[in-house]
């Protein structure tokens, strides 16, 4: 057991990992190392009860309340069990070297990086903030908490905002690795519950999903919510769980969660409805059979997790040894290693042309076979023939002959001999330009082999 719950805080660490490179999930369609990674999702609809929930997973009132879209962008959860004795406290990604210990500066820093993101409005944004709890309190979990299901949008709010949402919550548990933890209020019809309808189009076995059902203690009197708890009116392939809310006023008065797990507990014990199901009912309970769960799922998808891990090792080996080796920070030795490898480019370069690597002897080739054999297929024959200097002579000469040939004659005779070059030369010059450049990719790529 202690060997599965350290494997599941090394998943949490792979998964800040991840955070911290950019691979979150939720927003491609690509494969990554998150997608491979199981977490719970939590999804509701707005009111459902989805923050009252968490909180009582936790043991602290951490998160931000209110009406509307209090949640919006996703909280990666991540619950660490500690040693009895020691301090309670929350840490944030975006400020590693800060610890919470007043958890109600932890719902201040959500709503503030919340805002950060997305401005005082009530736009959604699909870059998480990622949370971490440290307490004797919890057991080992990651709780992905999402924006609550709606049906309209209100005030301040952009007409896509439903299926913005909803596209957002879709993104995180269509992913075969996620478990779903679907909010339902016991005060609303089953049938009409947004969190059961995107698990059942998602999940239709419901082998992923967790149902629970939340406001009990607020049902009409004289009826119950047996018929769901039992599997008889939703069956999935895991139990129902119920949970008891703490009302509006404990809130307002600040009543810890110590004394609503114990009134939780005694709501279910008393019942004359739910009285022999209190041993798997409330908070606790779903804790600790949530976080069973992941250590089952993470122990069928380990061979799967590690195979993908060293591929991505691989990957990134091989692509590290494409870049070459690290350049440093320092100004100073940066400087140092560009000249170094300059140098190392001069050396090689002048190898290739100077001897002793091949290249210079193609360029030689040009000026000793290519140039030569051209200019011997030149018709100068033709050109400097008596008929031809004649035709030259006469036209230079006009209508006023003279006793000598005139240099304009020669001229005209030397420029004509010089255009016959011209093709010849610039094509020895493009073969000697494609030379250059070819060996000084080759002497690039060497000067990077030898450079690692």
């Amino acid at each position: 057991m202690a060997t599965m719950e350290s494997l599941i805080v090394t998943v949490n660490r792979i998964q800040r990992a991840c955070t911290v490179l950019g691979d979150h999930g939720g927003d491609t369609n690509l494969p990554t190392l998150w997608e491979a990674l199981p977490s719970v999702v939590v999804v509701g609809g707005q009111s459902s009860g989805k923050s009252s929930v968490l909180e009582s997973i936790v043991g602290r009132d951490f998160l931000p309340r209110g009406s509307g879209i209090v949640t919006r962008r996703p909280l990666v959860l991540q619950l660490h069990k500690t040693e009895r004795g020691l301090q309670e406290y929350g840490e944030f990604l975006h400020l590693p070297k800060k610890k919470f210990t007043d958890f109600s500066m932890v719902r201040k820093e959500i709503q503030d990086e919340t805002d950060r993101m997305t401005g005082k409005s009530k736009q959604i944004s699909p870059v998480p903030i990622h949370l971490s709890i440290y307490s004797p309190n919890v057991v080992n979990l990651t709780l992905i908490d999402l924006p609550g299901l709606t049906k309209v949008a209100v005030e301040g709010q952009p007409e896509s905002i439903v299926q913005d949402i909803e596209s957002m919550v879709r993104s995180y548990v269509e992913k075969p690795n996620c478990i779903i933890l679907a909010i339902t209020p016991a005060n609303q019809d089953i049938a009409t519950s947004d969190a059961i309808k995107l698990s059942r189009e998602v999940d239709p076995t419901g082998e992923r999903t967790f149902g629970v059902l939340t406001k009990l203690d607020l049902m009409d009197k004289g009826t119950n919510a047996i018929d769901v708890l039992e599997g008889r009116a939703y069956p999935l392939q895991h139990p129902w769980v119920g949970i008891v809310n703490r009302s509006q006023a404990d809130i307002k008065k600040n009543v810890d969660m110590i004394a609503s797990r114990w009134k939780e507990r005694e709501f279910f014990a008393s019942s004359p409805d739910y009285g022999h199901l209190a041993s798997k009912m409330g908070s606790e309970y779903l804790a600790k059979v949530l976080s069973k769960h992941l250590e089952s799922v993470i122990r069928a998808r380990l061979p799967g997790i590690t195979s993908l891990i060293n591929k991505s090792i691989e990957e990134l080996e091989a692509e590290l040894s494409h870049l070459g080796r690290s350049v440093a920070v320092d100004a100073g030795a940066q400087l140092y290693t560009i000249l170094e490898l300059c140098r190392a480019f001069d050396r090689i370069f002048k190898e290739h042309l100077d001897g002793g690597r091949p290249g210079g002897d193609r360029i030689y080739g040009v000026f000793d076979h290519q140039l030569p054999a051209a200019l011997r297929k030149l018709p100068f024959d033709r050109h400097l023939s008596l008929q031809n200097i004649r035709k030259v002579v006469s036209e230079a000469d006009g209508y006023q002959p003279h006793l000598i040939a005139p240099e304009q004659g020669y001229r005209r005779l030397i420029d004509g001999a010089l255009n016959y070059f011209r093709g010849p030369a610039e094509a020895s010059v493009d073969a000697v330009h494609f030379l250059l450049k070819e060996l000084v990719r080759r002497s690039i790529a060497e000067t990077q082999v030898r450079s690692l």
